[in-house]
């Protein structure tokens, strides 16, 4: 218990900055119209891929022994590749509505 509190009074203002994301992202994504809503998650879903480079950083500086840490890191990778392709044919999908019709 004694390690968990001095690992929070070290790291009190990231915790801060953290639960205020949290709430700034809230009120952010709550004010979008529903209009744009898809737009704007198929977009960012499209610029996840930082996650996965950060993902692949972290695998790659994990000890060999790291089990858990290897673990998440693949399955970071591994729902980041489907947010990013998912973000693509969302957006494909809204571009295509968009085109005008050949003509027969």
């Amino acid at each position: 218990m004694h390690e968990i509190l001095s690992w929070i009074s070290a790291n009190q203002q990231i915790i801060y900055i953290v639960i205020l994301m949290i709430f700034v992202g809230i009120e952010v994504i709550g004010h979008v119209p529903s209009v744009l809503h898809t737009p704007l998650m198929s977009g960012a879903n499209a610029i996840h891929g930082v996650v996965i480079i950060g993902a692949i950083i972290v695998m790659g500086k994990a000890e060999p022994g790291n089990y858990p840490a290897l673990i998440l890191g693949f399955l970071a990778v591994i729902l980041g590749t489907l947010n990013v392709v998912g973000g693509f044919v969302v957006t494909d999908r809204m571009l295509e509505m968009f085109k005008t019709k050949k003509k027969k």
